[in-house]
């Protein structure tokens, strides 16, 4: 840039966005408002990197509940089932990034408890790095971003390597419901109820729901619901579709019975929903 003249430097144009949603800053200002966004279970379409800075939370992977307190990283690649509840005094970042952005990001869900201070000071100071990539758009931010977010995927790798990992054990109960948060990631659209996930896992539906309760505290039909809501109140978040479209294509009977659905777990109709998202 130095052998630039000032005139032409002056005159060039802000770099592009980086391809595909990529987001990161405060957990706190992306949930104001709109903490059902992060509570209710869900998956995303992103690789989700949350870094817990000060307090302490709760999150629900693949149906299993786990302690985050305060230095714990958690790594969520795109498509896994999750839940964050952090009270409004916890402190943390969170780094969005399209899955196929880079090869170093880990393929499965990692929670790691970061002692060292080096350590801690090497993620926060990346995340903060790509905080201002973001806010300045310099010239090569595609570049400079996917570059960054390698480097994330280097550090998670190495903290595994060294033992950092906090690993859940293995049991039957957890292989059950993560295959049941994984049927939901891909189903939830379909009129199917969850007896008809019970059935496809070979269990009955009450055994089902009684393991789910054991590892996360949800039923199985807790689980369904809110992975059904949780897209209901995305899709009313914006003007379109209509709400006959979201209830078809979320797998209801009718318009009037995904009204009820919706208006018994939020207090509001579809309608009323979208007009309160409009005017925040």
């Amino acid at each position: 840039m130095s052998g630039v003249p000032t005139f032409l430097r002056k005159a060039m144009p802000p770099a592009p966005a980086p391809k595909g949603p990529v987001a990161c800053g405060s957990f706190g200002l992306a949930a104001q408002g709109a903490a059902w966004k992060y509570g209710l279970q869900h998956d995303r379409p992103d690789n989700y990197l949350l870094w817990i800075t000060r307090g302490q939370g709760r999150v629900i992977v693949n149906g299993v509940r786990r302690g985050l307190s305060m230095h714990s990283a958690l790594f969520l690649p795109a498509g896994t089932l999750f839940s964050v509840d952090l009270p409004n005094t916890a402190q943390a970042l969170y780094l969005e990034s399209p899955a196929g952005l880079t090869g170093r990001l880990p393929k499965d869900p990692v929670h790691l408890r970061i002692r060292e201070s080096l350590a801690q000071a090497e993620l926060t100071g990346t995340m903060d790095t790509i905080q201002r990539e973001l806010a300045q758009r310099r010239p090569l931010l595609e570049e400079a971003i996917e570059a960054y977010v390698a480097l994330l995927g280097v550090w998670l790798n190495r903290q595994m390597q060294a033992g950092q990992a906090d690993e859940s054990r293995d049991t039957a109960a957890t292989r059950l419901v993560r295959q049941f948060a994984q049927k939901v990631t891909r189903d939830f659209r379909t009129p199917l109820a969850m007896a008809a996930y019970a059935e496809a896992l070979n269990v009955t539906p009450t055994h089902l729901s009684r393991v789910c309760r054991q590892t996360c505290g949800k039923t199985a039909a807790d689980i369904l619901t809110e992975r059904k809501l949780h897209a209901a109140r995305i899709a009313l978040a914006s003007p379109t579709p209509a709400v006959q479209i979201i209830a078809r294509d979320l797998g209801f009977a009718s318009p009037a019975y995904f009204t009820r659905f919706v208006q018994n777990h939020t207090g509001l109709s579809p309608t009323a929903l979208r007009a309160q998202s409009r005017s925040r």
